[in-house]
């Protein structure tokens, strides 16, 4: 059960995302020395004194012109909303500024518990630091350095002591679907569309989106976690370190998913970095969903989905379990028909075979089309047993694995597959020595 939320605010490189890292313990958010880094609000799970937080990382608050600024300011005021207590983070090193003091009086608007934090206080001699932000009204400064673990403790204390007494619902058991593709194919058109809340920023600036955005939602009494990842370039064209941590917490992000909608551009067709993006779903044995955005903008008659679909097929012969979607995100078309195919699909991960059922099926495929000999040997499948799902994966119980062609796996994947509900899920069959059981 989640007890409360935390949101981490303030000004553009006060180290609230190397705060946000220390707290969760793990590198979530991105740390750079580039102002302006982290766009978008980034949640993550903590736990404290054996209670359960929210922890909201945001963009840096600021006034100036900077690129994308009034999105990241947008984004921080929703994370503000959200919070039952904000952690107002300052820099002794910086000292004071005038974007403080202008947060200071968005806070003080914002009707919330805040805890003032002054980071970059590195070691006892700069103590004298954190006194001069007194005067931003909120009391007693807590000095941290986010950097070295000092005073993490005590700023997590303070929190627990400002939280509201009351139990927020932890969405366990939601479907988690990740959104992924590579940059600017709408994914977080595709989100806004199906959430129905401008919850990430959209733009039409390729990487406009740098961090994996978790969205819970409910539709028609349902839970859904939907997970809106950085678009995903070809290595060779990842060139600034930011780019490069996106990649990997997309990554990250199919890990965390139930479903992942591969998201293609229907605008400018099928490329091979697609088929990147889209293997990183299939090797991850997740659920998987083939999503053809921007079908608006497609010249077509009455033949051109099937023609569409056939492509896709072609091009991406290991997704050939993924059902595929149409939608034109931007205008909020088809969008209707993602929700019950991810639940769908979210189904069929979870299935679970009876292991005498799963039996017959096996057996009945032996006897239509026994194993070929292989260098005089011939493959024995003495029986099978479901012993995963999410991801599914069936144990072949034979007298020699090295025996299981690749062909004669297949052969019985595509049983497998008439004989149950599996479609959007892959099967992952292993063959083991019955002795080794």
């Amino acid at each position: 059960m989640i007890e409360g939320v935390i949101a981490i605010v303030g000004r553009p490189n006060v180290g609230k995302s190397t705060l946000f890292n220390r707290i969760l313990e793990e590198r979530r958010s991105i740390v750079l020395d580039t102002p302006g880094v982290t766009r978008d609000r980034i949640y993550g799970d903590c736990t404290w004194l054996a209670n359960n937080y929210r922890l909201i990382d945001t963009g840096g608050f600021g006034l100036d012109d900077a690129p994308f600024q009034k999105e990241i300011n947008a984004q921080v005021e929703i994370a503000i909303e959200q919070a039952d207590v904000i952690v107002f983070l300052c820099s002794g090193q910086d000292g004071m500024t005038d974007d403080d003091r202008y947060i200071a009086k968005l806070l003080r608007k914002a009707d919330r518990p805040v805890v003032l934090a002054v980071n970059k206080i590195d070691d006892h001699a700069m103590i004298n630091d954190i006194y001069e932000f007194y005067a931003l009204g909120f009391g007693d400064p807590i000095a941290v350095s986010a950097s070295h673990s000092i005073g993490v403790g005590d700023l997590l204390d303070a929190c627990v002591e400002k939280m509201p007494k009351r139990k927020i619902d932890a969405h366990e058991g939601m479907i988690r679907f990740a959104i992924i593709g590579r940059p600017n194919v709408g994914k977080s058109s595709l989100t806004n569309a199906l959430v129905g809340e401008d919850r990430v920023i959209v733009s039409d600036i390729e990487g406009t989106t740098r961090d994996a955005i978790d969205t819970v939602f409910k539709v028609d009494g349902k839970e859904y976690a939907a997970i809106d990842t950085a678009g995903i370039r070809k290595r060779g064209k990842i060139i600034e370190n930011i780019e490069k941590y996106s990649v990997l917490r997309a990554k990250a992000a199919i890990d965390r998913a139930d479903v992942v909608l591969v998201v293609l551009d229907g605008e400018r067709g099928i490329i091979e970095q697609d088929k990147h993006v889209a293997g990183l779903a299939h090797e991850a044995l997740k659920g998987v969903i083939i999503v053809y955005n921007k079908w608006d903008l497609v010249k077509k008659d009455q033949n051109t989905m099937s023609e569409i679909e056939k492509k896709i097929r072609t091009e991406f012969q290991y997704l050939d379990y993924a059902p595929i979607a149409f939608t034109s995100a931007i205008n909020n078309k088809r969008v209707h028909t993602l929700l019950p195919l991810i639940e769908e699909v979210y189904e069929n991960v979870n299935r679970r075979i009876q292991t005498s059922v799963l039996n017959e099926v096996i057996m009945d495929a032996q006897l239509s089309n026994p194993p070929k000999a292989i260098s005089g040997r011939r493959l024995k499948i003495y029986y099978a047993s479901q012993v995963e799902s999410a991801p599914c994966v069936i144990a072949l119980f034979v007298n020699d694995p090295e025996l299981l062609h690749f062909s004669y796996k297949r052969y019985i994947e595509n049983r497998l597959r008439e004989a149950f509900a599996f479609e959007g899920v892959p099967i992952n069959i292993k063959a083991i020595k019955k002795e080794d059981r």
